[in-house]
């Protein structure tokens, strides 16, 4: 195989790991539960 080839191959298995790691990362987050935003009273909360 010639040099461009690898590259090819290797590039395309890097985007690919990545991509799995994404969506495994996403899951993990989401499976967490719903996302609740922060209190207001003790954002602003001054003194």
């Amino acid at each position: 195989m010639d040099r461009s080839k690898v590259v090819a191959i290797l590039t395309g298995a890097v985007s690919l790991l990545l991509a799995i790691a994404y969506l495994l990362l996403v899951q993990l987050l989401d499976f967490r539960g719903e996302m609740l935003p922060a209190p207001i009273g003790t954002l602003f909360h001054w003194g």
